[in-house]
């Protein structure tokens, strides 16, 4: 049936590659169409057709405090009546990276950039040029950014659409990106011990979120920290994901792991293009014009980005994290219920604001098993319950995102459109 989704969709193609300017929202991992959004209000979006759904993607996780929050709105209405963009510093920049210390006592120091791959792209070259090394350790199925070391054996849309290897990296650039099973702890040991002294950092999403939602194992986390303390790596906690979502602090608060290095975006932002990298004094005084290591952006820490970011994150320290951990856990317990009813292989996962489907009936803790899951159901399983209202990331390699302004209703409609399912 021919729609404005569709028309709008033939027409890109012919001018953007693929249709779309990231690939995963091209929907071909489920064969469908990419639905052109008009507008988004709370907890939902309109389509261009005039059909509504309840969101848990999200903007993909910027969007904890819900679509067009008014207060949000408000501060970036004004902020751009003074001026989109100066190209020198504003008050707000400040203002928002006092909020982001206070928030992470790992962080002491921290540089406002554009997007969450040009973070972790500054982080790593900090930690080489700190370290004087160059090796990085990073982990099969997490997705940093499309920074050339981090596409080695990375997850997100490079795992949905199947992409092999590398096209368009050197091999001398990824020839210093090592590889390891997430939760495998004796793995990132063997690769200390062989290289310990050529290692850089280890960068890592504490919770992994880009091959599904796969939790980190008891004292994996801590286990990096010590194998980093030992070989004087650094370590670069990656919380562009998690960082504002999984509690206020972080994952490093929820876990008390305390990182060298962190990497932020989404959350940090309000919804517009942002990102930050930020760690110890030590460290971040290398950063010019303080320091000997370069980076720099146009549009870093801009009036517009700054001023939604420092609204969100005000409002954010005045919620009830653990109230809305509690009802996403609920709600993602009874929809593995009702799965279970239909006889899938099912496992949800849920850790915080975030939750995963895996269809299977394995433990999930590492991108190998993800793998393994079911994708043929997992399409029939999104088309179904977008046909029915419900929003969900078209991969399995992305994680579901609940915010404060779902509402006990939004989460009883899912329940009950899944209940009708068949699959």
């Amino acid at each position: 049936m021919e729609t404005t989704s569709l028309r709008l969709f033939e027409a890109a193609r012919k001018h953007i590659p693929g249709g779309v300017n990231s690939p995963v929202r091209a929907c071909r991992n489920v064969d469908s169409i990419p639905l052109f959004i008009r507008s988004a209000k709370g907890s939902s979006i309109t389509d261009v057709d005039g059909n509504s759904y309840i969101d848990y993607v999200l903007s993909w996780g910027p969007m904890i405090l819900g679509h067009a929050h008014p207060e949000v709105t408000r501060a970036v209405t004004e902020a751009a009546g003074r001026g989109a963009s100066y190209g020198a510093p504003c008050e707000d920049e400040v203002l928002l990276a006092q909020e982001v210390v206070d928030a992470l006592p790992s962080v002491e120091m921290v540089r406002m950039v554009n997007s969450g791959t040009e973070a972790t792209m500054s982080a790593l070259r900090l930690a080489r040029g700190v370290t004087g090394r160059n090796k990085v350790l990073k982990f099969i199925g997490c997705y940093h950014g499309h920074a050339d070391p981090f596409l080695a054996a990375a997850g997100s849309g490079v795992a949905t659409l199947s992409i092999p290897g590398t096209p368009g990296v050197p091999a001398a650039v990824v020839a210093d990106t090592l590889l390891a099973p997430y939760n495998d702890l004796e793995a990132v040991k063997t690769l200390f011990a062989a290289q310990g002294p050529d290692i850089a950092a280890v960068i890592v999403e504490p919770v992994a979120a880009n091959m599904g939602l796969v939790p980190p194992q008891p004292g994996f986390l801590q286990g990096l920290r010590d194998l980093c303390d030992a070989h004087k790596s650094l370590l670069i906690f990656d919380e562009v994901i998690t960082g504002f979502r999984l509690a206020y602090g972080g994952a490093q608060a929820r876990f008390g792991i305390t990182p060298d290095l962190t990497t932020f975006g989404k959350i940090i932002g309000g919804g517009l293009p942002v990102g930050a990298y930020g760690g110890k004094a030590i460290y971040m005084r290398r950063i010019a014009p303080e320091g000997d290591i370069y980076q720099a952006g146009t549009l870093s820490g801009n009036p517009l980005a700054m001023a939604a970011g420092l609204a969100t994150l005000r409002i954010l320290k005045t919620c009830d994290y653990a109230a809305l951990e509690q009802r996403t856990a609920r709600f993602a317990g009874e929809l593995e219920s009702i799965l279970k009813s239909k006889g899938v292989p099912i496992r949800v996962h849920t850790l915080g604001a975030m939750f995963c489907p895996f269809f299977t009936d394995e433990a999930v803790t590492n991108f190998e098993a993800v793998t393994r899951a079911d994708t043929k159901i997992f399409a029939d399983f999104y088309k179904q319950m977008r046909a029915k209202g419900v929003y969900l990331a078209p991969a399995p390699f992305e994680t579901g995102m609940t915010s404060f302004a779902h509402t006990d209703r939004d989460f009883a409609a899912t329940l009950d459109a899944a209940r009708t399912l068949e699959l």
